[in-house]
């Protein structure tokens, strides 16, 4: 061999060597996170249970399962309560792993616990489990055994094996150190004896070790003492090594915001943000029920402001991954509880299926002002979208759209409209609308509040649409009787018998039009339609049965839906009665009412949706329309069931 051959090969073994340790493989697209937990507050006999959250910007986290547990602890674990869950996604795929402290202070106090619980999964949902009792394996070593603490795990790519460590304090011993162990290929238990890892110089708990650039990071909750042994200081700090197994460096520094205020924290952990170079250090400010976190880009230097999560529980010392759409898909359809940003579709292929149980239809997000039209044996529902929960005033930026063949299983499109798509409209509003086809092609009228009525045409149902005109097809000016700025919205189209298109629209008068054959352009004049002896307020809707024409819409305020009959399309129309009641919890009314299967079906919103749901805050519905013998409708008697 030559020198040059020879000097390549080796370079080529060096980088080899190098990029092996830490190496990992290609990881998917991530969407979100995933925070494994137990609770701080509420009823304390469950407090000590596996719980899952997720975000999908890491800040914001919302409770799966209503902030009950996914598994209960007396399954699981030999005490009845876990503590401190670290999860990790394994090397392999669709590999997830779950190390816990098997302790229930609630029932036993914190005299002691002999050891730890393992779960492996294979899709996040159902777990296998085992307990690892230190004391009873290996009682040579672990006999005296007095505290197995915050177990976790990392891959050891040198070995190809997983390596569990953990905090273990003995009897008649004020030492707290870390040992470790490989875990057995099914991850029920150890490979062998655990050993010493890493004998802090004042003892430490709560290790989360981190890989970053040839160094393994330890961080975990230490403490200073003076000569006479008494500590003067606690918090976050960490240590540094070349291998799991050490030696490891101190640098004795605290890392934490608040170690100086002498208020204390435990339960650290590191997370790598998706799609970004930095980490954030999370901690568990467990003596005021807050976990804030720090950020940090080379686990070095970190921020020195804290910063809060927002959340709808209180956790305890957890732990993060990063997970993608689907696998927030998966936990949305057993938990519930996943933002609408984790499961809403993104690329213009990708779909998310949902069952409906019951009204709400929707429960993932926030829906109103619905539309549906038919076509075949699909009913596809189009949707104004609230903005999260709990709102005080009206904040729509973009449209939604839905499909079914059952209303029971429904698919959802990627974003089909926005309010920007409009460029014209200044309002920022992306109010209600109305979907129709008509020859081969699909337009989409849409209200903006003080903008004007606009449309959008696509070439299949679910979109993308894009502006038609550039321009309104109607502004307030049209509204030649209304003196309020919000008159021209809620527009609704209907196709005669005649071929011949119509467009109504308005709120306090209602107007309407006949539209050109482009189905962009009004033809003729527009008119207000005679409302003597009813009161309209807003939300039209022309439905035919039987050859007669019905016109629903809201009335009143808070609104009820009422309807009224005509002979023709353009009236006069005669006022018959109200079709359904205030909806729950909301001042609006909106409605839809179509025929899809041979039967009639009534689709509205209400604010049911809890505990976020309200007026700017509200969700679509789907119950049954019936007519009496003199085709007059019968009352809508609103369910949770639904067409269930």
């Amino acid at each position: 061999m030559s020198k040059n051959s020879f000097f390549f090969t080796f370079i080529l073994f060096v980088l080899n060597s190098y990029t092996s340790v830490g190496q990992q493989k290609r990881l998917p697209d991530f969407d979100g996170y995933l925070f494994a937990y137990f609770e701080g507050s509420g009823e304390k006999n469950i407090q000590e249970q596996l719980r899952f959250a997720v975000s999908s910007d890491a800040i914001n986290w919302f409770a799966l399962n209503g902030n009950k547990p996914i598994i209960a602890s007396e399954k699981i674990s030999s005490t009845g309560g876990i503590r401190d869950p670290h999860i990790l996604r394994g090397e392999e795929p669709n590999a997830y792993y779950i190390t816990a402290t098997d302790m229930y202070t609630f029932k036993d106090g914190w005299g002691s616990n002999p050891g730890i619980i393992m779960l492996h999964s294979k899709d996040l949902i159902s777990w296998k489990h085992n307990v690892v009792d230190l004391a009873k394996s290996y009682p040579a070593k672990f006999g005296n055994v007095q505290w197995v603490w915050a177990p976790q795990t990392i891959y050891d790519p040198q070995v190809k094996k997983y390596l569990v460590y953990f905090t273990v304090r003995f009897n008649n011993d004020n030492r707290l150190d870390f040992y470790g162990a490989y875990a057995n290929k099914d991850f029920s238990g150890f490979e062998k004896e655990p050993k010493l890892m890493f004998s802090s110089k004042y003892g430490a708990i709560d290790g989360d070790i981190v890989y970053k650039d040839g160094t393994y990071n330890m961080f975990f909750k230490g403490n200073t003492k003076d000569s006479s042994g008494k500590e003067i200081s606690n918090g976050i700090q960490k240590a540094t090594s070349k291998s799991l197994w050490g030696p490891w460096k101190e640098d004795f520094k605290y890392l934490d915001a608040y170690s100086e205020q002498k208020i204390v924290v435990e339960g650290s952990s590191v997370f790598k943000l998706n799609n970004s170079k930095e980490y954030v250090l999370m901690y568990d400010l467990y003596a005021n029920l807050r976990y804030e976190f720090q950020r940090s880009t080379d686990l070095i230097h970190f921020s020195s402001k804290p910063e809060k999560f927002t959340k709808n529980f209180n956790p305890r010392h957890g732990s993060v991954i990063s997970i993608t759409r689907n696998e927030a898909r998966s936990l949305q359809s057993v938990w519930g509880g996943v933002t609408e940003n984790l499961l809403r579709p993104v690329k213009p292929d990708d779909r998310y299926n949902f069952t409906a149980s019951g009204n709400p239809i929707i429960k993932h997000e926030f829906t109103a002002d619905p539309s549906a039209l038919v076509m075949g044996d699909t009913l596809w529902l189009f949707a104004g979208h609230d903005y999260a929960g709990g709102q005080t005033g009206y904040k729509m930026k973009d449209w939604l759209v839905y499909s079914s063949t059952n209303l029971k299983n429904w698919i959802e499109y990627p974003v089909p409209l926005k309010i920007t798509d409009f460029s014209w409209a200044k309002s920022g509003d992306a109010y209600a609308g109305q979907v129709i086809e008509k020859a081969g092609k699909y337009y989409w009228y849409i209200s903006t509040n003080w903008s004007g009525i606009g449309v959008a045409v696509a070439d299949r149902p679910e979109g993308p649409y894009k502006d038609a005109l550039g321009k309104p097809l109607l502004v307030n000016k049209d509204c030649f009787s209304s003196s309020h700025a919000w008159a021209c919205i809620d527009p609704t189209v209907i196709t005669d018998k005649d071929g011949h298109s119509w467009i109504f629209w308005g709120n306090r008068e209602c107007y309407y039009a006949k539209l050109k054959e482009n189905m962009i352009e009004i033809d003729g004049e527009v008119k207000q339609l005679n409302t003597k002896g009813f009161e309209y307020t807003e939300a039209p809707w022309i439905h035919v049965n039987n050859g007669k024409y019905y016109l629903s819409y809201a009335t009143g305020f808070p609104e009820k839906i009422a309807y009224a009959t005509s002979d023709s399309i353009d009236g006069p129309y005669s006022y018959k009665g109200i079709i359904n009641e205030i909806a729950g919890n909301s001042n609006t009314n909106h409605q839809s009412i179509v025929k899809f299967k041979d039967q009639w079906y009534f689709i509205y919103h209400n604010g049911a949706i809890q505990t976020n749901g309200g007026s700017f805050s509200r969700s679509i519905c789907i119950d049954r329309l019936r007519y009496n013998p003199d085709e007059t409708i019968k009352r809508i008697s609103m369910t949770s069931e639904g067409t269930n």
